[in-house]
């Protein structure tokens, strides 16, 4: 979450820093995913697991880049927000919905990865394209279900002067809210810390078997990518996040408040860089489809 209290202004410093960082999280972000779909419709010819979650998460960092622009004029325009009550909850729902979107997808890929290399006899019973799908349809579901939460954030009283900051007190004295944005982020980060460690000691076993049908190297770019990607977006925002929860409530000292706030501004929009970063993993995804494509159509011309 994001907030300004009514009675202050958005720091310019802190403006410059997201006008800063929004302009290339959007032209880059979108051109990664663009590119990603070209290839996945172009040169991929058969879906797998791992491109499945791929295109769900394309699709939920697409949403969330739709909302940059709109979040950059919202903080220009700080409390002359002009394009309505309704247009501005819609924006915030996508945005807030679907980074913990975002966070469930990265979270399913890393645990997809994890059974299918560390549990493969497993994972012939559990994995499939339509299970994964249909997993990405529940996130998405669920995900959207939490969008009645988003349109209570400036109070019912709020006569949507601002956008995306200014919410109600009541916004910041919801336990509930809280406990299940940070419970959501802090069990992903366990779940897939544990999963990436687990993967790669099991790929280090199998580097040394020449027989090995998995490329250890690749599924061990696959795995850190994604670990990597994910604590460095969003865990400064949810440690800050937990700190300015507990200032809004008077539970450690006021007096933080206004260096809190800047801090809260400034961690999540460096969370919004994991639409960029994700392109890395997109690479390393697709290339792996490409080959196992590739493969599969030499292992049949062999078979005739």
């Amino acid at each position: 979450m994001n907030d300004t209290d009514t009675s202050s202004s958005i720091s310019a410093t802190v403006e410059l820093f997201q006008l800063v960082m929004y302009t290339p999280i959007f032209t880059l972000g979108l051109l990664f995913n663009v590119m990603a779909l070209s290839f996945l419709f172009f040169k991929v010819k058969k879906l797998t697991e791992s491109t499945v979650y791929m295109v769900a998460l394309i699709f939920l960092d697409t949403l969330l880049l739709f909302t940059l622009p709109f979040k950059i004029i919202s903080y220009h325009l700080q409390n002359n927000w002009s394009l309505g009550s309704v247009f501005c909850s819609f924006l915030e729902s996508l945005y807030f919905v679907n980074m913990y979107g975002s966070i469930l997808i990265s979270l399913c890929i890393c645990v997809d990865r994890y059974v299918a290399i560390r549990h493969p006899f497993v994972a012939l019973r559990l994995r499939s394209t339509k299970k994964a799908a249909l997993v990405c349809a529940l996130i998405c579901l669920g995900t959207s279900a939490g969008t009645a939460a988003t349109f209570q954030l400036h109070g019912q009283d709020h006569n949507f002067s601002s956008c995306f900051h200014n919410f109600s007190k009541s916004t910041w004295e919801n336990q509930g809210l809280f406990s299940a944005l940070e419970t959501t982020f802090l069990c992903s980060m366990v779940t897939m810390t544990f999963c990436t460690i687990q993967t790669l000691r099991c790929l280090r076993k199998l580097k040394s078997t020449d027989s090995s049908p998995i490329n250890t190297k690749r599924a061990e770019k696959i795995v850190v990518t994604n670990l990597v990607t994910f604590l460095v977006c969003f865990t400064p925002y949810h440690v800050a996040f937990l700190l300015y929860f507990l200032v809004k409530n008077n539970i450690i000292h006021s007096s933080l408040q206004q260096a809190l706030r800047a801090v809260l501004q400034i961690t999540l929009c460096w969370a919004n860089l994991n639409c960029c970063l994700d392109g890395i993993c997109y690479y390393f995804v697709l290339k792996e489809s490409l080959e196992d494509s590739v493969q599969s159509q030499k292992a049949a011309r062999r078979g005739l």
